[in-house]
């Protein structure tokens, strides 16, 4: 397995996305997170990894910088299982990381020789206009994809999200692509892999305590493939 999987919508921007960091106010102290997620389909890009998975997270963030891990793991005993580290920085509207992917498929953590490791490392810049963020994505290493002739792809993604509110809900829209070749994303060229819209409420449980549920409808126009997943985050 060459991808991960991540879901859309509000919750998937705001919280998930310590690899895909958007606006981050400056802090004077160090703010910690932890969190899960249970999802009914592990979906990233336009790609489906997997079916009902739990996935946990959690992060620092200081001044701009931030370091989070997130992970996964199917209930399927021949899932895939993912452990991600990611190093960003962040300062008005714009932000970069660099992320390290790792599945526990042919080889061991440990293991980072090109050609023979599951690890993944990737660069993202972006900047959060507001009405939408902007963000490129990019493999500079490790088994990071290949184009027709062999070589190293570089394999890329773009993607254009965008929040809004209707009917009393948080939504968010977004629209992702390949510029370029790579047996990554199975793309010939460039392609619209992800074409998405999630929308997410709070489900209030007692007085002081709420769960956010959320839902992404999300569709493929390169492979032809539609994904309707369910999530909580705890």
């Amino acid at each position: 397995m060459k991808t991960r999987s991540l879901k859309m919508g509000v919750i998937a921007i705001a919280l998930l996305s310590v690899a895909m960091p958007f606006t981050a106010k400056a802090q004077d102290k160090v703010e910690a997170s932890v969190g899960a997620d249970l999802v009914s389909g592990y979906i990233w890009r336009g790609q489906d990894l997997g079916g009902v998975s739990v996935q946990p997270g959690v992060s620092l963030a200081y001044k701009g910088f931030s370091l989070g891990a997130w992970g996964s793991v199917g209930l399927e005993s021949d899932d895939t299982k993912e452990f991600d580290l990611t190093l960003g920085y962040s300062t008005g509207g714009f932000s970069i990381s660099l992320t390290d992917y790792w599945f526990n498929t042919d080889y061991g953590y440990f293991h980072y020789e090109s050609g023979k490791t599951a690890h993944v490392f990737e660069v993202q810049v972006g900047y959060d206009f507001g009405p939408v963020a902007v963000n490129w994505y990019t493999n500079i290493g490790g088994d990071d994809g290949v184009n027709a002739d062999g070589d190293r792809a570089y394999s890329s993604y773009i993607s254009l999200a965008a929040p809004f509110k209707l009917g009393g809900l948080d939504w968010t829209a977004e629209i992702g692509a390949t510029p370029w070749e790579t047996d990554f994303y199975g793309a010939n060229g460039f392609s619209i892999i992800n074409v998405s819209v999630g929308a997410s409420k709070e489900i209030k449980i007692t007085d002081s305590f709420s769960l956010p549920l959320f839902a992404t409808a999300t569709w493929n126009p390169r492979t032809e493939d539609a994904f309707f997943t369910v999530g909580l985050s705890f």
